[in-house]
């Protein structure tokens, strides 16, 4: 008893003595189930990786001149959906990783080394963000246009303690910082723990979650008020860093489950990832689906019936000048389509018809991203005036596809690259054997 109160809060089963866990070890080691060829993916992935990279970098250089070419304000747009939609995906792998290392969760063990390298490519999205700040600053604001002074503006003014660009260079710097650390730090931890098999690093990982949790929730919905509710500095939602969480964590199991079902379907993790495990991540796509909905909603709702003008014109930006097409494809192809499959048994604990799912979440999570920003570009304010701006319609759609595929390419071969860099799973986890044997009753 005192050797287990002395690891709490770790699970029992890292207060073994040290011989019992060394056998332990080495009966998980001599499992046909942990080859090296069932537990490695180098070369599995790769001939996704340079279609992808190619995909990037040619969509990058035609937003660079599609900004020449047509407007900045345009090309910028572009490129924020790429660059939020990487970021809600690795932000959501980092937000399970605080929930499951929080809960001492066993059942995903086996899966969770894929949450690490979406998490751990946080720097990259970051640095994604790094040429907007720089571009706004420069510029005296495009589409933040309070980046550029407060002018008359009586209602900007009162806003000017935050909205003003020395502090918002601080915080970004800040989201970099903390951001860059946690998805270093879990990545690093369990990387360590398949070196030494060292059982404290898992306490290690809980002590950060517990903290990090927190810093995780400010930083994000932070993140998201700077860079997306700003667009319009008069409209402001208390509910709107839950929105953008809501997509994060919806995007993040989303990629998860579409890379282990890559993953199974080229022979690998046979026997490690199962039926059983994609049922539970089935249930947390559901799940996430339908809360995405419900703050969508709730918002909506609020906004609607209380029918104040600075919160209102942001639904009439959207829902007229064309865009009324994806307010109806969102209501029905983000929730009511993944709502009704994704709830089927079958569906969930099929790899196939689940990472497919996964897929077409991940396509409405970029549109969701285009849905928050890409109106913004042509709203008739004092600076589009003046430059005499109009939309271009479909004429305009190939920078759109471009700005959002340059970022997108990049992050998909980055984490390509991760997942083929070393062990798909944690291969001295000290409840790995649980996730081995898990089972699903529900």
């Amino acid at each position: 008893m005192s050797q287990i109160a002395a690891n709490h809060p770790a699970p029992v089963e890292t207060a073994l003595p040290d011989q019992v866990w060394e056998r332990r070890l080495t009966k998980i080691a001599a499992d046909p189930r942990m080859t090296e060829d069932n537990i490695h993916a180098r070369g599995v992935l790769g001939k996704f990786g340079l279609p992808l990279l190619f995909v990037g970098i040619a969509g990058l250089l035609l937003t660079v001149i599609g900004g020449f070419s047509m407007n900045v304000r345009h090309a910028l747009a572009a490129y924020e959906v790429g660059a939020f939609t990487a970021l809600s995906m690795s932000l959501g792998c980092l937000f399970f990783l605080l929930v499951f290392h929080s809960l001492n969760a066993g059942w995903v063990i086996t899966c969770r080394r894929v949450f690490e390298h979406g998490a751990a490519l946080l720097p990259f999205c970051w640095l994604a963000l790094v040429p907007i700040v720089v571009i706004e600053v420069v510029n005296g604001g495009v589409l933040l246009e309070w980046v550029g002074g407060h002018g008359d503006d009586y209602l900007l003014k009162k806003k000017a303690p935050y909205l003003n660009t020395g502090f918002f260079i601080v915080r970004f710097l800040i989201y970099g910082a903390v951001w860059s650390f946690l998805g270093w730090r879990f990545i690093s931890l369990s990387r360590r723990m398949d070196e030494t098999g060292d059982r404290t690093l898992g306490r290690k990982a809980r002590y950060t979650a517990g903290w990090g949790i927190l810093l995780f929730a400010l930083t994000t919905a932070f993140a998201a008020f700077d860079f997306l509710m700003s667009l319009d500095f008069r409209f402001f939602s208390t509910m709107w860093g839950v929105y953008f969480f809501a997509s994060s964590a919806l995007s993040g199991v989303s990629v998860v489950v579409l890379t282990l079902a890559a993953l199974r379907l080229r022979g690998k993790l046979t026997g490690l990832v199962t039926e059983e495990h994609f049922h539970d991540l089935g249930k947390l796509v559901f799940a996430f689906t339908v809360f995405w909905a419900y703050i969508a909603f709730s918002q909506y709702f609020l906004i609607w019936y209380s029918n104040i003008p600075e919160e209102t014109a942001w639904f009439v930006y959207r829902k007229s000048h064309g865009w009324h097409w994806l307010f109806v494809t969102l209501c029905v192809a983000h929730f009511l389509i993944p709502f009704l499959i994704v709830g089927w048994r079958a569906v969930k604990r099929n790899p196939v018809l689940l990472g497919t799912m996964a897929l077409f979440l991940i396509v409405m999570t970029v549109l969701d991203m285009v849905w928050v920003i890409r109106p913004m570009v042509y709203v008739q304010t004092q600076p589009v005036l003046e430059a005499g701006l109009q939309e271009p319609g479909l004429s305009g759609i190939w920078l759109d596809a471009a700005g959002a595929l340059g970022v997108l390419g990049i992050w998909g071969w980055l984490m390509i690259r991760r997942v083929e860099s070393g062990p798909l799973l944690p291969t001295k986890d000290p409840m790995l054997h649980e996730s081995m044997a898990h089972k699903n009753y529900v």
